[in-house]
């Protein structure tokens, strides 16, 4: 089983709205409703893809029960714990003639220690049943920002491999605490290496460095593919360098919201069944682009991802000391 973890729940508006403009009245053209949070829309994903996954997290007031409502009309197992305050709503713009993109996410909820207690008790007891478990996205207000760091050492102890998607200073206190996998974009790399990538060989390198920070594994995600750097699955402790991409002109995006949440619930179901990392790379790298094509984030379709494996290039660059 795989269990994703999304504290800061959301619904999630996508709105395509042609030629916008700030301070202008518009409307859309398209837009969807669905329930939202990193950890839910690669729990979406896992889902479409066949994957064993239970979403579990932090909901509350009626938009938390609209989120465990929706995930249950989408056959996706749940288990929130239920919070006091209001989860919140992000929104984001989509200009299909420009292909520009506008996120507005809101702060969300606060929570109290009694509720993280709570959680924390849910976390566990599900883990026991569990072989991977994903922390996805950002915190909601008056949580610790160890939280995933310690939760992170008590699965540790549970053999539970630990995959980690999220930024600013929760990443940088999750990584110290040695997960197995973490899986941030460029700018998130960035901020957690301390300093800013020019070329290809800055961000092979910034892989190694986020691992030199206590990662096991790394991988970076760009908007053509990813950068890792990953343990091989032959027992041997030496690691190696992947660029992954999609072939040029092999696919025209239409919609980038959540499409790392697709790379990342790609990978991980790949590496669940047991497949080659590079063969998990590929397959992440392909339901990331796949997702593009969707108005609306943690959305896939298998047999388009399958098609799309054949345009994905996997490389192994090195790095001159």
């Amino acid at each position: 089983m795989i269990v994703t973890v999304t504290l800061n729940t959301a619904i999630d508006k996508t709105l395509s709205v042609p030629n916008f403009r700030l301070g202008r009245r518009h409307r859309t053209v398209e837009q969807t409703t669905m329930p939202g949070g990193k950890g839910v829309n690669v729990a979406r994903v896992l889902k479409t893809l066949g994957a064993p996954v239970i979403a579990t997290g932090l909901a509350g007031g009626a938009t938390g029960t609209r989120i465990v409502d929706q995930l249950t009309q989408l056959s996706v197992l749940s288990d929130f714990v239920r919070i006091g305050e209001e989860s919140r709503t992000n929104t984001a713009v989509i200009d299909p003639t420009t292909g520009e993109q506008t996120e507005i996410n809101e702060r969300g909820p606060k929570v109290t220690p009694h509720e993280v207690e709570l959680f924390v008790d849910k976390l566990l007891y599900l883990a026991k049943g569990a072989s991977v478990c994903v922390f996805a996205g950002s915190l909601p207000r008056d949580v610790d920002t160890d939280i995933y760091a310690f939760l992170i050492r008590e699965l540790r102890r549970l053999n539970v491999t630990t995959v980690v998607d999220t930024d600013g200073d929760p990443m940088r206190r999750a990584v110290r605490s040695e997960p197995n996998i973490v899986s941030p974009n460029v700018l998130e790399a960035e901020e957690l290496v301390g300093h800013e990538f020019n070329d290809d060989e800055d961000r092979t390198y910034a892989v190694g460095e986020i691992c030199e920070l206590g990662a096991r594994e790394a991988i970076m995600t760009m908007t053509d593919g990813c950068f890792a750097r990953m343990l091989p699955g032959d027992g041997s402790s030496e690691p190696s360098l992947y660029r992954v991409r999609v072939r040029g002109g092999a696919i025209e995006p239409r919609a980038t919201v959540g499409s790392g949440d697709a790379f990342l619930a790609g990978f991980v179901a790949s590496r669940y069944l047991g497949k080659s990392v590079e063969d998990s790379l590929a397959f992440g790298v392909a339901c990331g682009a796949e997702s593009t094509q969707h108005l609306g984030a943690g959305l896939v379709d298998p047999e388009r991802v399958e098609r799309l494996l054949g345009e994905i290039e996997v490389e192994r660059p090195t790095v001159v000391s």
